[in-house]
């Protein structure tokens, strides 16, 4: 009996670890083709809990729309003057609303609020929150202050839990293993959001190497595999390109009988999808549309992006109905789906989305432009794409490095050589990240270019570019290689070590290299 009431508390503190802590894995961190797949819970509520809802969210209101400056302590007056008690409930459902909108400071003078005032009697959730914000705010030394005053009975696992993720999300991961380890001694289950946060900060490439480490220590402290850890390090495996590494990921996921979830196929379906594996892509894909629960907007992307990628017209036009059926539709998706009908030819259906953006959203950032431009640039429709480029200046939206690189594929596409080349100068002029110069976007609209410069014998440019492709490790698709070798061809040059530079670089010859190469082999003296 003992056992099982030790048990439904663990499940009872983990649930609430998994509320507190809810870790985010930023776009430029998860993908870089395509956002965040934020899943989000379907709403079966009934209707006295949405009138609930409302009434909460009242109170949320009035925290919200207080004037900057104000004391939080007005809203709570008002909320009361009106008859209204001050619930747990209440609070915890402002508190994540206000972290939704990343109003810590405010979402902090809330829980400052309820320690000292107690509407109720504070507990564990509710110190874990104030330490949160607190962290966030004034930094990790001030949260260990902090945690020395909460009341020992509440300096339990949740609390600890929660200062190793604020060590984290600071960087300091030398600290955060020194609390593990306290954590170890005192007994305390480490939760497996601690480990995808150690996961995601050793997921650069000089980092990489500790990843197996820590997935070693994750199964020694007895850490449950847990499906939002698979996709991280799926995801990391798709990012690198590297689909032999993404398969045994989900291999070794498969064998510990962990459930794939919506997220799990999204990143297996886009992955195989970028890598022009097409018919391994459907088959995910229908694993995307059975596994997805509820109205995700961000699953919805994804799949407007997949069917892009598949050519799928009736489906692609499904799933923007029915993503415009959702409330507010978000800038984002109506970017995916002017993207993802250029990519299948569909220039009016993109023209028609760009005008129901426009008169909904209003067109008020580069992003918004690069999309519709981009559009008319792989379709080579160089006058339209300059005509919207000029309305973007108009607009007050500076143009960046990608607004210049779709315009320099435009150029080539339009035969406009020199144009192409200065356009392509003058987006190598501006800062990029390296996010950016990584995204899936930029590597095909580069990829698209070296097949120009193959196609007319510019070796010199086309290796220029496909350094570019080498450094964000896409060349490992054995289709990239193939183009760079046709620029070989083309430019009638023989070099004898170009399946050896392919071997090294991590790519496979197939069938189609072997051709190439045959050819190439014509020109040696």
């Amino acid at each position: 009996m003992q056992a099982v009431v030790s048990h439904l508390c663990r499940r009872r503190v983990s649930g609430a670890i998994r509320r507190t802590l809810g870790v985010s894995w930023p776009a430029d961190q998860i993908h870089s083709g395509f956002s965040t797949f934020c899943t989000l819970a379907p709403d079966n509520s009934s209707e006295g809990e949405r009138e609930q809802e409302q009434e909460r969210m009242s109170l949320c209101r009035r925290i919200e729309g207080l004037p900057k400056g104000e004391a939080v302590g007005t809203a709570f007056q008002s909320w009361m003057g009106d008859g209204f008690p001050i619930h747990r409930g209440d609070i915890f459902h402002t508190i994540n609303r206000l972290r939704k909108l990343q109003f810590n400071k405010r979402a902090l003078q809330v829980m400052e609020w309820v320690i000292r005032e107690r509407p109720y009697r504070p507990k564990e959730l509710d110190y874990s929150y104030l330490l949160e914000f607190t962290t966030k705010l004034h930094g990790v030394s001030q949260g260990e202050k902090l945690f020395s005053r909460v009341p020992t009975e509440f300096q339990n696992e949740l609390l600890y839990n929660n200062l190793v993720i604020a060590c984290l999300d600071k960087g300091m991961i030398r600290l955060s293993l020194a609390y593990m380890k306290k954590m170890r001694e005192l007994g305390y289950p480490i939760s497996h959001l601690i480990f995808n946060r150690l996961i995601i900060l050793h997921s650069s490439p000089s980092r990489r190497k500790s990843i197996s480490g820590i997935c070693r220590q994750m199964r020694a402290d007895k850490v449950n595999p847990h499906v939002s850890t698979y996709n991280i390090l799926m995801k990391i495996e798709a990012n690198d390109h590297n689909i032999e590494g993404l398969v045994r990921v989900f291999g070794e996921m498969k064998q510990v009988e962990v459930e794939p979830n919506e997220i799990s196929f999204c990143i297996l379906a886009t992955a195989h999808a970028v890598a022009r594996l097409y018919s391994v892509c459907e088959v995910y894909v229908e694993a995307v549309e059975k596994s997805a629960t509820g109205n995700n907007w961000s699953t919805f992307d994804v799949l407007l992006i997949l069917y892009g990628y598949l050519g799928k017209e009736k489906e692609l036009e499904r799933t923007w109905c029915t993503l415009q059926e959702l409330p507010n539709v978000k800038s984002k998706s109506f970017i995916v789906a002017i993207e993802a009908f250029g990519r299948i030819g569909g220039l009016s259906r993109a023209e028609q989305i760009l005008a129901e953006m426009k008169s909904k959203k209003g067109l008020k950032s580069t992003e918004q432009f690069n999309s519709m431009i981009s559009v008319y640039c792989k379709l080579g429709f160089i006058t339209k794409a300059t005509k919207l480029y000029k309305e973007m200046d108009q607009n007050g939206c500076k143009p960046n490095a990608i607004t210049y690189r779709h315009l320099a594929l435009g150029c080539l596409k339009a035969g406009l050589m020199k144009e192409a080349l200065r356009t392509l100068e003058l987006g190598n002029g501006l800062s990029t990240s390296a996010r950016i110069r990584r995204s899936t976007p930029w590597l095909e609209t580069t990829l698209s270019m070296v097949e120009i410069f193959a196609e007319k014998g510019d070796l010199e440019n086309a290796e220029k570019l496909f350094e570019e492709l080498k450094r964000a490790n896409y060349s490992r698709y054995t289709f990239v290689y193939n183009i760079l070798f046709k620029a070989y061809v083309k430019a009638k040059i023989y070099d004898p070590n170009l399946l050896k530079r392919m071997i090294l670089g991590g790519s496979r010859p197939d069938s189609e290299t072997y051709g190439l190469l045959k050819l190439i082999e014509q020109f040696q003296t």
